[in-house]
């Protein structure tokens, strides 16, 4: 049995296909916003400081191990239902919440590897979701490209151990956005241009000592779309450590677009 604790975005919805593909016994701790695997007769839906709560669910199911996929937004602590463990283990959370959003799904993990449930990675049963190091559509990065990713990639990694931003666009050298509490959406948004077409790139790579088992940047096709209405050539992932939902549809896109999807 394995306990899938799912937030937002697609992701969650490619692990479940592949579970019940699989035949693999499961159950949902459902952090989702808009409670989004209600329907499923093996969800629970509770908030994320009803940690007794969720480690008795698990417990009483024998989950010894559990797989995290989606976005969990950071709460508003002063609503949350808490109960009385989540009353004793809040305090941490609090704490690790000042630190960024990948600090309180790190100090989560923390919490159930107390109580003996084991994190596994996100991509344990999708591995076919994270793309190895190349090019994966027709057009290449030109020499302009290169110098516009060197200086993405310098700018993320210049970024706070604990920041939140996983993306940044570059054009023409220029850092345009790097990615708020809005999401890479909204980034994107602000990087329009009228004066520049199939120019730029976004970058996203894991936050800084991200645990790697959780909260991968994430790329799509409604990604591929928002980066060709901001007027951007390209996207690029790090090799391994992402989640490439809608590949061929994406791959399409791109080579019809003259844009490229690479991996480095």
């Amino acid at each position: 049995m394995i306990g899938l604790i799912f937030g937002d975005t697609d992701f969650p919805k490619e692990i479940l296909k592949t579970i019940k593909k699989k035949k693999i016994k499961y159950l949902i701790v459902d952090l989702s916003k808009a409670k989004k695997f209600k329907k499923d007769k093996k969800s629970y839906s509770v908030s994320i400081g009803q940690f007794g709560k969720i480690i008795n669910i698990l417990k009483e199911n024998k989950c010894k191990q559990v797989l995290f996929a989606g976005r969990v937004n950071k709460p508003n602590f002063s609503k949350l239902k808490l109960d009385l463990k989540g009353i004793y283990y809040i305090p941490r959370v609090i704490k690790a919440s000042k630190l960024g959003d990948a600090a309180i799904l790190k100090e989560i993990i923390k919490i159930l590897a107390q109580n003996k449930i084991k994190t596994k990675s996100s991509l344990t049963f999708n591995s076919e979701l994270s793309l190895k190091k190349g090019n994966f559509s027709k057009i290449k990065p030109n020499k302009q490209d290169q110098l516009d990713i060197k200086k993405a990639v310098k700018s993320l990694n210049n970024l706070g151990q604990y920041n939140f931003s996983q993306g940044v666009v570059v054009r023409n050298k220029k850092v345009i956005s790097i990615e708020g509490k809005g999401g890479t959406k909204k980034m994107l948004e602000k990087s329009r241009s009228k004066k520049f077409r199939n120019q730029g790139v976004l970058v996203k790579f894991p936050k800084k000592k991200q645990d790697l088992r959780i909260d991968l940047p994430t790329i799509g096709l409604k990604t591929l779309k928002q980066c060709k209405t901001a007027g951007l050539k390209g996207i690029v992932v790090k090799n391994k450590q992402h989640v490439f939902l809608d590949k061929r549809k994406c791959i399409n896109f791109a080579n019809k677009n003259r844009m490229f999807i690479s991996v480095i």
